[in-house]
């Protein structure tokens, strides 16, 4: 999983309310016991995560016992359709594949070809793949996340079902991507290893809500968007280190780009499977999570200083085109085609809504995100990052 630019589209469209519903100084009246002790810039965000929650108020376990049963009943459809989507150990491009090798005698030589070829990479360049690095980084809250989904859960952390075996291996191959572009960065000399160090330890201590409510159908819904944007995002990132001649960096992010296309592959299936088999229930979660508005994986981070962290770095990639607010919009599109979602039939009267909303929501969301646009204040705005030596970028 990843996180970009558009991110900032899905987090800005409810910007204004957020705003309105806390101030990021919190008194302490308002704060848990357990949040006094934090730091000033670390109960804002706590209280970000209380303001999205009184947008959209918590609901767990959601998912009807008889839905529950219905993912058991399709664990063999599981173990012949998904399973052989993850590929063996070693058939898996390992990091130290694309990385100067330690033992070797001409090690240092190609350090100093590395950085040769990192020197010509812009800093907000930097700063995306830094970004995009950091949401790879903390993916124990995505393993976290899988199972909190009701009927599909690894329940013993071994699990020999096969929904237990995909979350373990899908986190396995997914565990490479961080590696190889953590270390990467490292060996480049560009960045300041140690804010980046903290930037993963606080995400991965917030953790991460998406709103799923415990519920595979909107599980599922949320990683089959999620993966298609880290596919865009990273697609987008081995583009333009082409670009910029580090022909190597394009390589290791097309790789990524490509696992994160067969892992969409395997989510938007199992969201297929459901439209067969319930296509009310699969259109009205689809919908339900769309209304929600995506909540991108990183969407707390923060690295100690900055607390507009998130937002900053989104405007970035949607400036240089690594992940913009019309990719939103595309994989919206892309996934109601794929589900065919305009020709479902067999639905309830609110399920036809939802139908209607859903294909109806591009449309609405390319209109949105011009109208956003040109309310843009025009003129240089730039922004510090502490990930490349508080060095300033152009954020619009």
């Amino acid at each position: 999983m990843s996180s970009s630019g558009a991110f900032a589209f899905s987090n800005r469209s409810t910007g204004t309310e957020l705003e309105k519903l806390h101030c990021v100084t919190c008194p302490p009246t308002t704060l848990k016991r357990s949040e006094l002790r934090l730091e000033p810039s670390e109960r804002g965000i706590q209280c970000r995560r209380r303001a999205r929650e009184k947008l959209h108020p918590r609901v767990m376990h959601s998912l009807h016992p008889e839905k529950v049963e219905l993912f058991k009943s399709l664990e063999g459809w599981a173990e012949s359709t998904l399973l052989p989507l993850l590929k063996p150990v070693d058939k898996c491009w390992q990091p130290q594949d694309h990385l100067p090798e330690p033992s070797s005698e001409g090690f240092f030589d190609e350090v100093k070809e590395l950085r040769a070829r990192a020197a010509c990479l812009p800093d907000d360049y930097l700063v995306c793949l830094v970004g995009d690095m950091i949401t790879e980084e903390a993916l124990p809250t995505y393993q976290t996340m899988l199972n909190t989904l009701d009927g599909t859960r690894d329940e013993t952390g071994a699990s020999s079902s096969p929904w237990g075996i995909w979350t373990r291996t899908w986190t396995a191959e997914e565990n490479r991507h961080g590696d190889l572009l953590n270390k990467y960065l490292y060996l480049t000399g560009r960045v300041d290893m140690r804010q980046i160090e903290k930037t993963i330890q606080y995400l991965i201590g917030s953790g991460m809500d998406p709103q799923t409510e415990n519920n595979p159908y909107l599980g599922f819904v949320y990683t089959s968007f999620q993966e298609r944007a880290t596919f865009i995002s990273h697609g987008n990132t081995a583009r333009h280190a082409k670009q910029y001649g580090d022909g190597r960096l394009a390589t290791v992010c097309g790789l990524i780009a490509a696992d994160e296309k067969r892992h969409e592959n395997a989510y938007t299936k199992i969201v297929e499977k459901l439209f067969e088999l319930d296509p009310d229930g699969a259109m009205l979660a689809f919908a339900d999570m769309m209304r929600k508005k995506i909540s991108m994986p990183a969407h707390l981070m923060y690295d100690g200083q900055d607390e507009h962290l998130f937002d900053n770095f989104s405007l970035v990639a949607q400036r240089i085109g690594v992940y913009t607010a019309k990719d939103y919009a595309d994989i919206m599109e892309h996934l109601v085609a794929k589900w065919n979602v305009a020709n479902i039939q067999g639905l309830s009267s609110e399920g036809h809504k939802a139908q209607d909303y859903l294909c109806s929501l591009p449309v609405r969301i390319r209109r949105l995100e011009e109208h956003a646009q040109s309310k843009v204040k025009k003129g240089p705005k730039t922004g510090s990052f502490s990930w490349i030596f508080n060095r300033e970028v152009a954020l619009l």
